[in-house]
């Protein structure tokens, strides 16, 4: 593919996308040209009248207290997850990491059981501690004479992973009904309930890890060479793998914390940005960042539009995530060797 038009995918699409998922949904109350319509008389003193008004109120309250929200946060959370799962795969130098097979989306969700089951406030705070202490016993799992494996990162990744899901597993079996539904939706991942209070609750901590991953983003390049090569040219990779993966750690817990676990997006979605822009993460970083957000949204529009119902998007993700990898393996795009 030519480098104009991968570019042209990667950052020509979040402004349309936008716009097509604002005024799409199961909702009947909404029909652009009608709203542009009374849009239109409003901002130009035009009366209206009764009726209008009621549709227009209408029309408003949909859109930006129902639909923009959610759009904002689906993108955050995309972007998130995207950025996320490339900072992993470059630091462990392993193309089949990410922050669910690193464990670090079953400790957050465990965390965020508990202070749910409890009905404790920060849901983030706890979310955040699980995922933190998932990626620290991965890691020291997977440590051997202070080098890490392909195959024993991901086997202590399945092992942490497994063992946060029996935790996680438990607590929903000593939950209340309404609680127990309410995590066992959460944990399929979903956005039905996304409002302008989680907005806020996630801008911040994504927005300051996503900032932090792209200042970082040259330096992740000296990481994915390996420790032996950082050494060899006087730098200490150990600094700026700590802060790299807690950038990734409070991205992931802070998506599970609103959105739930939302498995394999940030394991896939980070292979076809390196296929439209190549392995350089001084590129890669900002198209997981852009096309991340875009393509979450993408699926969420779908995951909402195509049937009555709505379908949980972990479900949809995990769909896509298992269907591109099969893709991969027998286009042999990816060296399993």
């Amino acid at each position: 593919m030519k480098p104009y038009i991968s570019r042209l995918i990667c950052y020509g699409l979040p402004l349309p996308v936008f716009l097509i998922s604002l005024f799409i949904g199961t909702s009947k109350y909404i029909d652009v040209m009608d709203y542009l319509g009374l849009f239109y008389k409003h901002n130009i003193g035009e009366v209206l009248t009764k009726q209008e008004l009621l549709s227009f109120d209408i029309y408003s309250n949909v859109l930006w207290n129902i639909r923009l929200p959610r759009i904002l946060l689906t993108f955050m959370v995309g972007a998130a997850l995207s950025v996320s799962g490339a900072v992993l795969q470059g630091i462990f130098r392993n193309p089949l990491v990410d922050s669910y097979i690193l464990g670090i989306s079953s400790g957050a969700a465990f965390g965020a059981s508990l202070a749910i089951l409890y009905s404790l406030s920060f849901v983030n705070i706890y979310a955040f501690v699980g995922g933190i202490i998932a990626v620290v016993i991965t890691y020291v799992i997977a440590s051997s004479n202070k080098q890490l494996s392909t195959i024993t990162v991901i086997l202590s990744g399945m092992i942490v992973s497994g063992v946060f899901i029996a935790l996680l597993t438990m607590v929903q079996y000593i939950s209340n009904p309404y609680k127990l539904q309410t995590i066992i939706q959460w944990t399929m991942g979903n956005l039905h309930s996304a409002s302008w209070a989680e907005v806020k609750q996630a801008v911040l901590p994504i927005t300051l890890t996503v900032c932090c991953s792209f200042l970082y983003r040259w330096r992740l390049n000296l990481l994915a060479l390996g420790d032996d090569a950082t050494h060899a040219v006087g730098v200490n990779p150990l600094p700026d793998k700590i802060v790299l993966i807690t950038c990734a750690t409070l991205m992931t817990t802070t998506t599970v914390a609103v959105a739930g676990i939302i498995s394999f997006y940030g394991l896939f979605l980070p292979h076809i940005v390196r296929m439209l822009l190549g392995a350089d993460n001084s590129k890669s970083i900002p198209g997981n960042i852009v096309l991340g957000g875009t393509f979450l949204l993408i699926i969420d529009s779908l995951s909402r539009t195509l049937f009555v119902f709505e379908i949980p998007i972990g479900v949809f993700t995990t769909i896509l995530g298992g269907g591109f990898f099969v893709f991969l393996l027998k286009k042999n795009k990816i060296n399993w060797n």
